[in-house]
C-alpha cells in the first residue's frame, strides 16, 4: 500500500517541499493551514477570529479535495503565536466543528509562516 497525495485548487497552494495533505491505510494527514488566501497567496483577516475563519475554510477545501469533510476529522493540532487568543479561536473553531469533537491540542508557537496568528493541521479519517 502507498500513500496519495491529494490536493485542493480551492486551498492555498503549499509554500514549501509538502503536500496539501496525504492518505495512508484510510487516515488523512492535512498540512498545517494557515489564513492565506488561495487565490491572492496574502494572509486575509487582521483578527486571530478572522484568521481562523479563513484557516477552517482552507481545511475544508484541503478535506474536500480527498472527499471528506470536517466532520471526518479525527484529531485537530492548533498552532498559536498568542494563547491570549484561546477563546477567539474556540469560538470560531466550535462552529466549524458543529457536534463533531475531535482530539485537539493547542500549542503556543513563537511565529508562524508569512506572519499568520494561527495555523491548524488535522488528521481526518474514512468511515
Amino acid at each position: 500500500m502507498k500513500p496519495v497525495v491529494h490536493e485542493s485548487k480551492k486551498a492555498p497552494a503549499p509554500i514549501g517541499p509538502y503536500s496539501q495533505a496525504v492518505e495512508f491505510n484510510g487516515f488523512v494527514f492535512c498540512s498545517g493551514q494557515i489564513p492565506m488566501d488561495p487565490t491572492s497567496g496574502q494572509i486575509k483577516g487582521a483578527t486571530v477570529a478572522e484568521q481562523v475563519q479563513v484557516a477552517m475554510e482552507n481545511v475544508a477545501a484541503v478535506l474536500a479535495g480527498a472527499d471528506l469533510k470536517l466532520s471526518n476529522i479525527v484529531k485537530t493540532t492548533i498552532f498559536l503565536v498568542d494563547m491570549g487568543d484561546f477563546q477567539a479561536v474556540n469560538e470560531v473553531y466550535s462552529k466549524h466543528m458543529g457536534e463533531t469533537k475531535p482530539a485537539r491540542s493547542t500549542i503556543a508557537v513563537l511565529a508562524l509562516p508569512r506572519g499568520a496568528k494561527v495555523e491548524i493541521e488535522v488528521v481526518a479519517a474514512r468511515f
